[in-house]
């Protein structure tokens, strides 16, 4: 499991391929690709260039939602949210070859996706974040810790990686919660120097 994850996101500085491969220039090596208004023509268009930039630097591709283009583009798997496709349907479709993540908010959310057969969950929001709409309630530290703790005490035995509005200062306090990485997106897009900043958060 890496640190790091990155997420993509469009800024008016970059576009969701040029994110992302500033993001592989800093050394991370886990991408997922969300283009959630998108149209399939759209996202395939990105993850076209994008995929063969990831094999190149042997880094995972993950795709966002779109179970049916996993196997079509090559991607290494794919990430659920709530209200996406199941994971125990998605992997009917894919099998066991391809990693496929789930998002939680709740301890309940962690065991049902687990249960279910994710590969790794993403737990939040740590705070409050403009990438994503329809918000679930904010975790902050001490719902990591909290979620963490008593999913390790239940034998659930998952990669469990952070998400939604964290900085590069927070990671610290993240990690002692126990989460195995975090995922990012705003604050390497908004850095000065997107390609620094993701050296220095794979450093921490």
């Amino acid at each position: 499991m890496f640190p790091l994850q990155f997420i993509t996101h469009a800024t008016p500085r970059y576009s969701y391929l040029e994110g992302a491969r500033l993001a592989l220039t800093g050394g991370c090596r886990w991408i997922q690709l969300r283009m959630k208004d998108a149209s399939d023509e759209e996202f395939i268009a990105v993850a076209s260039e994008l995929i063969p930039l990831c094999k190149e630097a042997e880094a995972i591709c993950i795709l966002d939602d779109r179970v049916h283009l996993v196997e079509q583009l090559g991607a290494d798997g794919v990430h659920l949210g709530l209200h996406d496709m199941p994971i125990d349907e998605a992997r009917q479709q894919l099998g066991e070859q391809y990693i496929i993540g789930g998002t939680a908010n709740t301890l309940d959310d962690v065991d049902h996706q687990y249960r279910l057969g994710a590969d790794y969950i993403g737990l939040g929001p740590f705070r409050h974040t403009t990438t994503k709409t329809n918000l679930s309630p904010i975790l902050g530290i001490e719902g990591y810790q909290s979620i963490v703790a008593t999913a390790r005490e239940q034998h659930i035995d998952i990669p469990i990686v952070a998400i939604g509005g964290i900085t590069i200062s927070d990671i610290p306090d993240i990690a002692k919660t126990g989460v195995n990485g975090v995922a990012m997106s705003s604050a390497i897009l908004t850095a000065d120097d997107p390609i620094s900043t993701v050296k220095s958060i794979i450093e921490l």
